[in-house]
Order: structure tokens, then C-alpha cells, then sequence
């Protein structure tokens, strides 16, 4: 496979740099096209454990004994906890209520040491399929204890493996009754891909236990409460211009109760509100509002956070097997604290350090602003009367009050159909700035509709296309996807956003395929379709260069397995050419560079090509990569690109000149 792509490259360099230019006239190269800066990004849902036992950090499973059968049929608040008596001690243990450390966080354990043996008494938690652990590498401990039995008690904490090896520990001493925190490090020695922690208490007493947390030292970025460093780098290498979040049915949830509250996700971990997640596990919520706001400032990416339009998921209690609506609506009485609720986290991320939400913001640890821009309302709701009069009261409160925020609007789950139809239609009557379009379709779906966006009327809402993908992770789909890319920069004057849908799934715990990123506790395997994502990214612009690429026998066709785009990016100067080729028949044609004044003698070329069938999997995590290489340029050249491909061509604008 190294030896093929290689092969391409050269062929590639040899074509570019042997062309002889010819006497034909030269291409009418019409004038540029602001198009937008915002058009690639990311979507993150918290769905195949992408956040707890994925992004966020946290080694511990169940960490305040809130999971319940609600989560899961199969789940209580001891799921992923053992009770530990090993050493011949003994006591009751048991579930309370009563006194918890936050009435948000209800849930607790009450151990009644009655004899501590030989080791202690305690609990041993197995984290996300086991907690993955390298020698040499500090963890940083944490728990809430209230001692009840008026004496203070010595406690150890440990990473074991299976077979119970210790691989680090801590110990330390309780203060008397009321809950406190208690840190420690834990320096580990020796490498464990499914360590276990244990919690022992080394003496006679009673003591309650909450919100037992492990994260490694090193996080991303080095924050606290932070996010696991190899996987959130990986999504930080996509170079996205934006990050949409919380989700998308995880957003409006299964049920009114459900429903994703924004308000829950704030301030210290041990009082934010956890509930179940419509994916059938839990939500922890210590990846929240404010963790999702770091993260996009940390990656250079607009944050995009996207809030029910009060209401639930129209499949809510599983009413998409019998094609129903399980939509119900916020009570009206309601739907004012609701609104204020939506203007409250305009301020959160927008007001000054001295605003009431802008106070909690900067307790946080960010006195100054996140600089919001957009805020989506609603995810692919179903069209109907409840719906459009509680989003009519949203949308006028936040266009009233934040005239500076663009709102994003949602025209169902479907490319076509009613609810599209509505959604435009309600669209129009309000003159929402920006409507959400959701589609998952075959790779042939993504070929035959490429002239999709052609004739959008362009005085109407721009168009973000916040969920899409091909059925498949084959460089096939990727390709597809890449040549359907082409055309939405071509038409970045009207699709403003665009963003694959899922980002990441846990292997062995997957809600949905294909997922852009999957990942293990150890390790990342980005798909040939992230690399796809990644190049268009990185190598975007807000200017496209009509007629730069001609492609020989390009026929004005719908159906078409070939895709070229040319675009500028004005604060560098650089011009990216972008060729995408899913048939099997190498592609030919020649690009007119003429326009770009002292074009530099080279450039870089990145080449995604191989075998349709492809994938990168966790078998195969290097099957498809992306190759790079430098190729000389002239003003015109032909280019001949292989079957199966997708070519990135970057000219660098050290000494172009912009034109306007």
C-alpha cells in the first residue's frame, strides 16, 4: 500500500511539473466568492460513551452511585463497585439518601466497619472496562467522606490489577464528622491496561462515601476536571472551525424530564444534576457547559451549543418503532423560566465577569467571555404545532434581547419530506438566520445529489448541516463524502456549517455506525473518513476561485463520481486546490494557476488513496493514511489522479496576490 501511494505521488509530481503549456485560450476564471469561514466543524453527542468512558477523563465508573435500572435495566447504584473484605474483615454496607454531600448528588454509601481484618474494608471500583494505568505516570484521587463514628480513620487507596498486584498507592487520615474532600496522587509503577482501584478503611467506624474520582495527572491541556489528552488531541488534529454540543436527541432528550439542562452542568462536579442518558446508560455531567466551552477554546473552534426548543424527542419512550411522536411540550406556564433559562446562557458565555451568570463563568476559572456567536435551537423536531409555538417564543426572546447571536433554526431529520418542508416554511415567516439540515444516506445519496445547493435561493436562511455521513467507514464513503464536500464549499455562500455525525464511539459499547473516531481505554483509531474531514478542515478558505480546475470530459451531470474545488484563504493568501475522485477510472484535467502573481516554485501534496473496500479499524488502524509530499508548480498544468482518491493541492501565499 506505501509502495502505491508513493508511486501515485510521483506521478502526480511528474505530470504537474512536465506539462507544457499549450496555445489554448486561457480559463475564464470568474471573480471570487466570499463563502464561509465557519464551514467545517464537529459534532459531539454524548452517545457510545463519548463522554464518560471517553472524552472526560474520569477513570472511576459510577463515581456518586447514581446509576440506576433507569439508566439501564441491568443497573444500580453498586454497578461497577465490589465490596471489598478481603483480609477477613467484616460490616454492613448499604445505599443511603439521607445526609448526601448535595441534594443533587442523593446517593451515597454508608460502610459500618464492624471488623477491619487484615487489610481494611471498603470498595473496588473496575472504571470503564478497567482503568488503563503507565508506570511512571501520577493520578490524581479524590473522595468525599463523613465520618460518623466520632474518631477519625486511617484510609488507603490502591491501583491493583486483576490478579490484585499493587500498582500505586496513597494513604491518609479522615478529620471528624461532616463531609470533606480528601486528594491524594497516586504515583503508578508498573504499566495495566484494566487496573482496579480500592478504597479501604483500616479501622472500626462508620463512614459514609461519595463521589469517588481518578483522573490521570495529565489531562488535555492540564486542566482539572479535564478531558483524556490522546483522544480530545486527535479531535483537536481535525483543526474543526466549530464544535456543536451537547448532542442531538441527548439535547431534547426522552421526555420532558429529560430534557438536557444546561444549569445542571455547572460549577463544582459533586453538585451538578445527573440524569439518564436517552442512549440507555448515564450522564455524569462532570463533562459540562463549561468544560464543552474550554474545550472549544482550547481547539480553536467556535462553540456552537445547540438547546431543546422545549420540547422532547419526538421518539421519545421508543416511539420511533411504531413511527409515532412521543414530542411533548414544556408546559406554557413553564416555557417563560424556560426562555430565561436560554437567555441566562447568552450571559454565561457572553456577559462580564460582574453579570450573575458571567460571575459563576469566572468561579469556573474564565473571567472572560467564551465569545459566543451561534446557538442552535432545536434538533431535528418534528414540525408541529407544539413545537413552532414554543420555538416562536425562544426565538423572538433571544433575536430581541441578542440581536448579535445567529440563531440556528431545525428543518427536521430528513433531507426532504413534511417536517423539512415546515421547517423551511416557519423558517421563511421568522427569517431565521441559519436552519439545521440532519441526513445519513448511502454513498450514492452523497454522488447523485452534489447540485443539491445550486439553486438555493440565497436570500434565504443559510443552511447548516449539522448530522451527515454515508453508511460506512470504506474509503469508498469517504470519497463519496469528500466529492459532495467539494460542491459545499463551491455553494459556502449558502451552507455556512457543516459537520460529520457521530464524532466518537467506545468500541464494544457503540449506540450507532459509522462513528467518525472510535477509540478503546488505551488507544485512538481514527476512520479513513476522519481523514477525509480532517484535510477539508485544515485546508479550508473563505474565498472559492471558480474555474481554476477543469477536468477533461467533465460533463454539467447530477450523477458524478468526481468532485474539484479551489479556494483562498485570505489571511494567509494560500490557494487550495482539492480534487475528489470515488470511481474507479483515473481522473485527468488541468488547473490554470496563471491568476496567482509570483506563484512559488512548490507546493504540498496530500494523497488519501487505496483499495474502495478500505477501512481503518482496530485491526487495521494504518490501512489508509493520508501521504504527503512537495511537488514543483507551473502556471498551467495537467494533472492526472488516480481511481479511488481524494488530492489536496496547498500553495502557499507567502507571495500571492490577494485578489478582490
Amino acid at each position: 500500500m506505501m509502495r502505491k501511494i508513493g508511486c501515485i505521488a510521483l506521478l502526480l509530481m511528474l505530470a504537474f511539473a512536465g506539462f507544457r503549456a499549450s496555445a489554448q485560450q486561457k480559463t475564464d476564471v470568474a471573480k471570487p466568492k466570499e463563502i464561509s469561514p465557519d464551514l467545517f466543524g464537529i459534532f459531539f453527542e454524548d452517545l457510545s460513551y463519548a463522554a464518560d468512558g471517553g472524552l472526560y477523563a474520569e477513570l472511576i465508573q459510577n463515581r456518586s452511585f447514581e446509576y440506576s435500572p433507569a439508566d439501564n435495566r441491568d443497573w444500580n447504584s453498586m454497578t461497577a463497585w465490589k465490596y471489598e473484605t478481603d483480609g477477613f474483615g467484616y460490616g454492613t454496607i448499604s445505599v443511603e439518601t439521607a445526609a448526601p454531600v448535595h441534594p443533587n448528588n442523593p446517593h451515597y454509601i454508608l460502610l459500618d466497619i464492624q471488623d477491619e481484618g487484615q487489610k481494611g474494608v471498603g470498595l473496588e471500583n473496575s472504571g470503564f472496562d478497567g482503568m488503563p494505568v503507565k508506570a511512571g505516570k501520577n493520578y490524581s484521587f479524590s473522595v468525599f467522606l463523613n465520618v460518623m463514628s466520632g474518631q477519625s480513620l486511617p484510609v488507603k487507596v490502591a491501583l491493583v490489577d486483576r490478579k490484585g498486584k499493587e500498582l500505586g498507592s496513597s494513604s491518609f487520615t479522615t478529620s471528624n464528622k461532616g463531609w470533606k474532600k480528601y486528594t491524594e496522587q497516586i504515583h503508578v509503577n508498573f504499566d495495566n491496561d484494566s487496573a482496579k482501584l480500592v478504597l479501604l478503611i483500616k479501622a472500626k467506624g462508620k463512614v459514609g462515601i461519595d463521589m469517588v474520582s481518578l483522573f490521570p495527572e495529565e489531562t488535555f491541556k492540564n486542566h482539572k476536571n479535564g478531558l483524556r489528552a490522546d483522544l480530545a488531541q486527535v479531535i483537536a488534529d481535525i483543526k474543526p472551525k466549530f464544535m456543536r454540543f451537547p448532542g442531538g436527541c441527548l439535547t431534547h432528550g426522552d421526555g420532558i424530564a429529560n430534557i438536557y439542562r444546561w444549569k445542571n452542568t455547572i460549577g463544582p462536579v459533586e453538585q451538578r444534576v445527573e440524569q439518564r442518558n436517552i442512549w440507555n446508560y448515564h450522564q455524569s455531567v462532570g463533562l459540562g457547559y463549561f468544560e464543552y466551552f474550554q474545550f472549544c477554546e482550547d481547539i480553536g473552534a467556535k462553540p456552537v451549543p445547540v438547546l431543546a426548543a422545549g420540547v422532547s424527542c419526538q421518539n421519545s419512550g421508543g416511539t420511533w418503532r411504531i413511527g409515532g411522536t412521543g414530542q411533548k411540550g414544556i408546559p406554557m406556564e413553564e416555557m417563560s423560566a424556560y426562555v430565561q433559562d436560554v437567555l441566562d446562557l447568552i450571559e454565561y458565555a457572553n456577559g462580564p465577569a460582574t453579570s450573575i451568570w458571567g460571575t459563576k463563568r469566572a468561579a469556573a476559572g474564565h473571567p472572560a467571555p467564551f465569545n459566543l456567536e451561534y446557538l442552535g435551537i432545536g434538533n431535528e423536531d418534528k414540525i408541529t404545532g407544539i413545537f413552532e409555538e414554543r420555538f416562536r417564543m425562544i426565538y423572538d426572546a433571544v433575536h430581541k434581547a441578542h440581536p448579535e447571536i445567529k440563531i440556528i433554526g431545525t428543518v427536521g431529520p430528513s433531507p426532504n419530506g413534511e417536517d423539512f418542508d415546515k421547517g423551511w416554511k416557519l423558517a421563511d415567516q421568522l427569517s431565521v438566520g441559519i436552519v439545521d439540515e440532519h441526513y445519513y444516506e448511502k454513498p450514492q445519496w452523497f454522488l447523485k445529489n452534489t447540485a443539491r445547493y445550486d439553486s438555493y435561493n440565497r436570500l434565504r436562511s443559510k443552511v447548516y448541516i449539522g448530522e451527515y455521513a454515508s453508511w460506512g467507514n470504506t474509503l469508498f464513503n469517504a470519497l463519496a463524502e469528500a466529492v459532495y464536500m467539494t460542491s459545499l464549499e463551491s455553494n459556502g455562500d449558502v451552507v455556512r456549517m457543516a459537520s460529520y455525525a457521530p464524532l466518537i464511539a467506545r468500541i464494544g459499547h457503540t449506540s450507532w455506525n459509522p462513528n467518525l473516531i472510535y477509540f478503546n481505554g488505551t488507544k485512538v483509531f481514527p476512520t479513513v473518513n476522519y481523514y477525509v474531514q480532517q484535510q477539508f478542515a485544515a485546508n479550508s478558505g473563505n474565498e472559492y476561485l471558480p474555474g481554476i480546475i477543469k477536468l477533461k470530459g467533465e460533463k454539467t451531470v447530477i450523477d458524478t463520481t468526481a468532485g474539484t474545488s479551489s479556494v483562498r484563504d485570505s489571511a494567509t493568501g494560500d490557494v487550495i486546490l482539492k480534487i475528489a475522485n470515488a470511481g474507479n477510472a483515473t481522473l485527468s484535467g488541468e488547473a490554470d494557476l496563471s491568476k496567482i502573481n509570483k506563484l512559488p516554485k512548490s507546493a504540498t501534496l496530500i494523497v488519501i488513496s487505496g483499495d474502495p473496500g478500505a477501512k481503518n479499524s482496530s485491526d487495521t488502524p494504518q490501512a489508509v493514511l493520508p501521504q504527503s509530499s512537495v511537488i514543483k508548480l507551473k502556471k498551467k498544468w495537467a494533472f492526472t489522479v488516480p481511481a479511488y482518491s481524494l488530492t489536496v493541492v496547498r500553495i502557499s501565499g507567502a507571495n500571492a496576490e490577494k485578489r478582490k
